[in-house]
């Protein structure tokens, strides 16, 4: 068994999930609408899996410009469909439009998510290595 896809979708769901975490966090506590809390998420996941997309490839004395030419496409396709994923299901069960962080289905609508993020993410990652658009993380 080719565990390459499930270490690269476990690796990338953990830099999604800081960000997405923070995101949601800051914008349920601000009661900010849903779309303006999922658009912070978003970027917030961003940063954070390129971060960690780019942290163990930058410290291979590569440089920060090579790192970012050799992570760009994959991380940016990986993200994005993990994000979807994660926000949909998020949105849909309600833990976005929760009171408080304190409140359970914030946490139900959170893991949740993540398992989403997971079930897409696999396959993508699969395909990404596959066709050596991303490589796997070690």
């Amino acid at each position: 068994m080719d565990v390459r896809p499930f270490s690269a979708t476990m690796h990338c769901l953990s830099g999604c999930l800081v960000g997405e975490v923070m995101g949601l966090t800051i914008g349920v506590f601000l009661q900010w609408p849903a779309w303006q809390t999922i658009c912070l998420a978003t970027a917030l996941a961003y940063v954070s899996g390129y971060a960690l997309a780019l942290y163990p490839i930058v410290s291979k004395k590569i440089g920060l410009l090579g790192a970012i030419k050799t992570i760009w496409l994959a991380e940016t396709i990986s993200i994005g469909i993990m994000e979807l994923a994660m926000n949909s299901v998020d949105y849909l069960i309600g833990g976005v439009d929760a009171g408080s962080v304190f409140e359970p289905i914030f946490w139900i609508g959170l893991a949740f998510a993540v398992l989403a993020g997971f079930l897409i993410g696999y396959p993508a990652n699969f395909f990404l290595i596959k066709h050596g658009l991303k490589r796997a993380c070690r």
